[in-house]
């Protein structure tokens, strides 16, 4: 096996380790927020949104750091290793507000290490398959966040503290493979080109992908986090560990039917793709605010799958702008500040209950993401015409 494919198969691997670490401390602490500390629904989101605020940040920091210096991509690691040790730090804590700075300093590290490790992923692909590579790393990611909620699921016995241990031991074993990779890879990456690449009739430019990413952020933002265990068990009258476990299997299916859109996207079909996951992630929450286990999870299904089909294109297709890694690093940043807007728009509104019209009851909290989806159908339809 050539150096490049196993440091490309590390970095997949890693992908997998710490998602499934971060998978399986998620619900552990949003649940434990919610019936142990007694912190209401807008402040889990408030929680989530201190975490996704701070991974912002740091993603464009690190984008720009990686310009500078090529060797701070080692900084990956050691963020990724600072998770290990602050997820140790929840069994402590006495008040929703410390719960809240702990995930200021997770959303912190991961800000620095994920989006170097997807930089690093995209860049080091062959473009004739970067779509497709990209893809199976998130895919390895969400078949990870299937296991961790599974995981939760299996290991409630074990409590707090000793979920966090195997959590931390999980960012330990990340941390180590994107040290080798890294390593394996060093000599492929290139944060910033000497001078712009001819871009591909219908490719999308930077600024477009900017402005879809912050809008299926937004409209997919109530899939992620906190909320959205507590939302689904609470709507729909399920138990805490099935919850988990079917939100991780959506996502799961999701990133796997995710994989057939990056083939046709390594067919320079971008824009296609692009068109019919913005058509779905501007219906999702529509779908979700129907209080049926059908409609709920069929929109959660919509959503996820329309965000995880544009993650892995979008940076394949950023990976050949000249500042790729401040490109890659700035997507990232404004996918977590829309999921953030997101996500506390949700929250806030979760009080404002249901409404019934012809019969069928709506979950209010999701009917206000309505402008934003007419917004993104419109843009479809743009796109759509430049064909």
């Amino acid at each position: 096996m050539k150096r490049e494919h196993l440091g490309i198969a590390l970095l997949i691997a890693s992908a997998f380790t710490g998602t499934l670490a971060f998978r399986l401390a998620l619900p552990a602490v949003a649940f434990y927020t919610r019936d142990v500390l007694r912190a209401s629904m807008a402040y889990l989101s408030v929680i989530s949104a201190s975490f996704i605020l701070a991974r912002s940040f740091s993603a464009l920091f690190s984008g720009l750091l990686l310009e500078r210096r090529k060797s701070l991509v080692y900084l990956g690691v050691l963020t990724m290793a600072g998770n290990a040790v602050a997820v140790n730090l929840y069994p402590f804590t006495t008040s929703w507000i410390h719960v809240m700075g702990i995930k200021l300093l997770n959303g912190f590290l991961n800000g620095i290490s994920w989006p170097i490790a997807q930089f690093v992923i995209a860049v080091s692909s062959p473009k004739e398959i970067r779509s497709r590579v990209t893809a199976l790393y998130f895919i390895f990611g969400n078949f990870a966040g299937l296991l961790g909620n599974y995981a939760y699921a299996l290991t409630r016995g074990m409590g707090l503290r000793g979920q966090m241990y195997l959590s931390s031991a999980f960012f330990f074993l990340t941390a180590l493979l994107m040290l080798l990779s890294y390593r394996l890879l060093y000599e492929r990456i290139v944060p910033k080109k000497e001078r712009d690449m001819n871009r591909s009739r219908g490719q999308i430019n930077v600024r477009e992908i900017l402005v879809l990413s912050a809008l299926i952020s937004l409209l997919s933002a109530f899939t992620s986090g906190e909320i959205t265990y507590v939302y689904v068990a609470e709507t729909l009258g399920m138990d805490k560990g099935t919850a988990a476990f079917m939100i991780g299997l959506i996502g799961f299916v999701a990133t796997l039917l995710a994989y057939i859109p990056s083939r046709f996207a390594d067919l320079d079909s971008e824009r296609r793709v692009v068109v019919a996951i913005s058509v779905l992630a501007g219906l999702s929450p529509l779908f979700a605010a129907v209080k049926n286990p059908v409609t709920v999870f069929l929109g959660i299904l919509m959503a996820i799958f329309a965000a995880q089909t544009f993650r892995p294109i979008s940076r394949s297709m950023l990976a050949s702008a000249r500042r790729a890694s401040a490109a890659i690093g700035g997507i990232n940043a404004v996918r977590n500040i829309s999921t953030t807007a997101g996500q506390l728009a949700f929250g806030l509104a979760y009080s404002l209950g249901e409404v019934v019209v012809g019969g069928i009851v709506l979950k209010a909290a999701l009917l206000i993401f309505a402008p934003a989806s007419i917004l993104l159908l419109g843009a479809a339809v743009k796109i759509r015409k430049l064909f």
